[in-house]
């Protein structure tokens, strides 16, 4: 049999990427092409407003996106894999339900 080696990532990083950016939203959509997810901060306190289209009062919450991180579809599994498995593990160190 002929099995192909296992893969082993070698993960770098820049020390301006190393430090991570906050966010406090997240928004995720798809093209043809591929998932995207932008994460914001929020800037300034919401404040109501009346929305120019509808006229109705709507609530107004001012973000800046700080990254776009744009994904094939085959990744996203995998993400979601990840993410579930650190959501249980952060769930069993500390105790809190998220």
């Amino acid at each position: 049999m002929n099995e192909e080696p296992e893969s082993h990532l070698e993960v770098s990083i820049s020390a301006e990427v190393e430090a991570g950016q906050y966010a406090n939203f997240a928004s995720v959509w798809h093209t043809r092409d591929g998932f995207v997810l932008d994460f914001a901060v929020i800037t300034r306190p919401p404040q109501l407003a009346d929305d120019p289209q509808s006229g109705q009062r709507i609530l107004s919450v001012p973000t800046r996106i700080v990254s776009r991180i744009r994904l094939p579809p085959s990744q996203v599994f995998e993400l979601m894999k990840a993410l579930e498995q650190q959501l249980t593990a952060y769930e069993k160190e500390t105790g809190h339900k998220v």
